[in-house]
């Protein structure tokens, strides 16, 4: 027995520029002046007059003056003409004292290259100089600059490029050296929805969250500053490896009186940002960890203060309310930093090409790799080459705008701006 349907209902009718193919003639209108309240109202009022279809917007106002382009379909309706449709545009123009620029052509915008990806730069200034050879070494790829806008003016100087037509990886490969040649710092991310998923952040501590090692502020209580450094020394020579020079470090703590743990959290300067950071990050829904080869005495304080969701470090013997000299548990080190970040998003339920690393030293760099971002924040040079990218500038939160996320929306969301 054959059921009858309800007939399935019409889709709905095509704009004019895709039912009618590339060929449709289309009109680039495009204003420039000095901005006002109502003036992309006025123009499409003026527009509305002779039926046209709107096929693109762009707006953009840069110290005070608009330019403003509508890719609109050409009048076919009610007898009207292009020519009538030109001069009451510029006629509405001159009325506002603006200027109209009105080009005739067909069709939208060719398509978009294959291969998409976001490229942040910052610049402390960023210069013409600098911005001619970013943009000189895109093209040089194949790709293509579709848009630019800057993300923010202060403390740094940061613009977004999106760019297509060549791979994300081609791209970091080619800007890498040449960001690092002229003083600017470069990121280069895929684009896509995955850049506005749910994300974890998983940061260094010791010179990257906070502005101190920790290592140091308890040698200062112990009175072996020296001793310290120079274990320190050994292991960037290559003498010791990070578990021999901790070992070798956190001996030189025996008998100091555990009341200096208390002493030493105050003592912990965050970085300039940091807290702007992790607010931020939260409120967009990210998860926040940090990982460190110092102490949970100090990491597990942080992440109380901070509202971090993950927290993992090496952790202090004590016994009879004094330092053993030794360390308990498993040790974090380059290796167990990797490890830990994998551990992070899978209980954050977050993939590894969505995470974001951040660390400044050699003991990162399994962690940066391992990470869909990593980031080197004021790194020794052997750590920026082999990043992802790298920030050199003092402000944590820098890191915000290689996530597309503007000055001016966190400055909102603090409250700072109306």
């Amino acid at each position: 027995m054959s059921v009858s349907r309800p007939p399935e209902p019409a889709l709905s009718p095509e704009p004019a520029a895709s039912r009618q193919g590339p060929d449709v003639p289309t009109l680039l209108v495009k204003i420039f002046g000095k901005d006002r309240p109502g003036i992309t109202a006025g123009l499409f009022d003026t527009l509305a007059a002779y039926s046209v279809d709107v096929v693109d917007i762009e707006q953009v106002v840069t110290r005070g003056r608009i330019v403003l382009c509508a890719l609109v379909t050409a009048p076919t309706a009610g007898g009207t003409t292009e020519g009538e449709l030109r001069a009451t545009v510029h006629s509405w123009a001159e009325s506002l004292k603006l200027q109209a620029e009105i080009i005739s052509g067909t069709g939208d915008n060719r398509p978009r290259g294959v291969g998409r990806s976001h490229v942040t730069v910052l610049g402390h200034p960023l210069t013409a100089e600098s911005t001619a050879a970013i943009a000189a070494r895109i093209t040089s790829t194949g790709g293509n600059i579709d848009r630019i806008f800057r993300l923010a003016k202060y403390p740094v100087t940061a613009v977004e490029f999106a760019v297509s037509g060549t791979g994300t990886e081609e791209l970091r490969t080619a800007l890498a050296p040449e960001a690092a040649g002229i003083g600017v710092d470069v990121a280069v991310v895929s684009a896509g929805l995955s850049r506005r998923a749910q994300r974890l952040v998983v940061m260094d501590v010791d010179s990257t969250l906070i502005q101190d090692e920790v290592i140091e502020l308890f040698a200062a209580h112990a009175g072996c500053e020296a001793e310290v450094a120079e274990v320190t020394e050994r292991a960037m020579r290559g003498e010791l490896d990070f578990e021999q020079s901790l070992h070798a470090r956190v001996a030189l703590l025996a008998g100091l009186d555990v009341s200096v743990v208390e002493k030493v959290r105050a003592e912990v300067r965050l970085t300039p940002g940091a807290r702007t950071l992790i607010r931020t990050l939260k409120r967009l829904g990210y998860q926040v960890g940090v990982v460190s080869g110092g102490f949970t005495q100090v990491t597990d304080d942080l992440k109380e203060r901070l509202g971090l969701d993950f927290a993992s470090a090496n952790t202090l013997e004590v016994a009879d309310g004094k330092l053993t000299g030794r360390v308990t548990g498993g040790i974090v080190d380059r290796a167990g930093k990797a490890r830990l970040l994998r551990s992070f998003a899978a209980e954050a339920g977050v993939p590894l090409a969505q995470t974001v690393a951040i660390g400044d030293g050699a003991n990162d760099l399994d962690m940066l790799n391992t990470a869909g971002l990593g980031v080197a924040f004021n790194a020794k040079p052997v750590v920026r080459e082999a990043a992802h990218t790298a920030v050199n500038v003092p402000f944590l939160d820098t890191v915000l705008y290689l996530l597309g996320v503007t000055r001016e929306e966190v400055e909102a969301a603090d409250g700072l701006v109306e």
